[in-house]
């Protein structure tokens, strides 16, 4: 089976939300944005990657040139700017982190899925 990651990075934690090749959330985990607690989490064997994702922001070259060095599937794009305000008006990193990690409403969306 294969797995998608999508990674929500903030400066002090990084959410990390892996989906099945069907779209059900498998594992759901915050960790330090640090790329050793990163690694720890995304070399499990378990997983076999088809693409991790990680929107672009002020650790994301750090962090990408590290995954990529350890063989990770990973890409980086610019979180992309909706016309429209969001259906959802919840609040929370909860919300935010799910809506990465469903490849249905995420901005990561084309991302995970080229």
């Amino acid at each position: 089976m294969t797995y998608f990651a999508g990674l929500d990075v903030s400066v002090k934690e990084t959410s990390v939300c892996i989906v099945d090749d069907a779209g059900k959330i498998v594992r759901e985990v915050r960790v330090a944005s640090e790329p050793e607690a990163l690694l720890q989490v995304l070399t499990n064997t378990i997983y076999r990657f088809k693409r991790i994702g990680l929107e672009a922001g002020p650790l994301s070259q750090w962090l990408y040139s590290v995954l990529a060095e350890a063989g990770l599937p990973v890409t980086s794009r610019e979180t992309q700017l909706r016309s429209q305000p969001p259906r959802s008006r919840s609040k929370g990193v909860r919300p935010q982190r799910l809506g990465l990690c469903s490849t249905r409403r995420s901005p990561l969306r084309s991302l995970l899925l080229e």
